[in-house]
């Protein structure tokens, strides 16, 4: 296995990182985008971090497969849209040098997790209108935070204490938009939100459509607080669907590719996979769905990592590579 940084333009290089060593040319290709502040470097050199060892790890058995790391730039210093706009260079970049890396164009899949997974979604939904470029494989979604309309959904109330995400959502997702959270009451209140676009994005965001037994371990309905209107200039870019791809249109998501989503029972982002599962299914995309009844958020990130290793964990790792061997 080889690991090399590539620079690929201003803020952005890429780290590619081979399962086996493959001569041919029809290899498949992953573009992988890790959930915040996972990738650094020590004096101009990769210091490749947990993430790319379990990667690496994880996949041996994949045949010929060359994962494509983005290094993007990390909130709150850089704040939305540069993220996004990283991961989708990055990402044209492969599918135009596709051939340079021996890899099939049209074998090329995006996966990510947590925050890496809402840049994943974002990105294949950019892709997807795409007439110059090879259509997307699939995209893989581990645990993703698509939304920032309501942070009262089920799972939130249910896992605001669990670790190691516990109600941070809110607090990461301001940190992305404008670079501080001074206004993380108001948005866990749901007064960032006027009425009439709750009521636009209520038929994809809504706790009525997440399933009853996802609800046994309590909910209680919310009512969002009072509008705050000074505070929806900054907070309308919630409803871009670049920031969250749950709201994407119908005619955007009725052209994704294939999808995997994997979520975790005790995770604060969990019905927001749920939620996304349920657009892509009624939108005619195939969705393969992978729940870990014992999991939580990052339980990914920890497989053999200092010791650790939760067996739902690499049950959830051995199904993203049947996943992507059966591509």
């Amino acid at each position: 296995m080889s690991l090399q940084l590539h620079p690929v333009g201003y803020h952005l290089s890429v780290i590619t990182c081979w399962t086996n060593t493959c001569l041919a040319d029809n290899n498949t290709g992953v573009c992988y985008f890790p959930e915040d502040k996972i990738l650094q470097t020590t004096q101009g050199k990769p210091r490749c971090c947990r993430k790319i060892v379990f990667t690496v790890m994880a996949f041996p058995s994949l045949t010929c497969c060359l994962f494509l790391c983005a290094r993007y730039r990390l909130a709150p210093e850089h704040k939305y849209p540069a993220a996004y706009e990283d991961c989708l260079n990055a990402t044209i970049h492969f599918m135009k040098n596709a051939e340079h890396y021996g890899v099939d164009p049209a074998n090329i899949t995006v996966c990510g997790d947590s925050a890496g997974g809402n840049l994943a979604a974002a990105v294949s939904q950019t892709l997807a209108g795409r007439s110059d470029l090879p259509r997307l494989r699939a995209q893989v979604l581990i645990y993703p935070g698509l939304q920032a309309l309501d942070f009262n959904l089920p799972s939130y109330q249910q896992n605001q204490g669990v670790p190691p995400l516990f109600e941070r959502a809110a607090f990461y997702m301001l940190q992305y938009l404008d670079g501080n959270a001074s206004n993380l009451e108001e948005v866990l209140e749901g007064s960032h939100i006027p009425p009439d676009m709750r009521l636009k994005y209520r038929k994809w965001v809504s706790p009525d459509h997440i399933p009853q037994k996802f609800k046994v371990r309590g909910y209680k309905p919310h009512k969002p607080h009072e509008f705050k209107a000074e505070f929806f200039e900054k907070a309308e870019r919630f409803c871009e669907p670049n920031l969250c791809p749950l709201l994407a249109e119908d005619a955007v998501i009725q052209q994704l590719p294939q999808s995997f989503i994997l979520t975790c029972e005790y995770d604060v982002l969990r019905d927001d996979g749920l939620l996304y599962k349920r657009r892509l299914e009624d939108n005619g995309v195939t969705v393969t769905w992978y729940h870990l009844e014992d999991g939580f958020h990052g339980i990914i990130s920890l497989y053999d990592y200092c010791g650790l290793s939760f067996p739902s964990g690499k049950r959830g790792l051995d199904r993203i590579v049947k996943f992507i061997k059966g591509l």
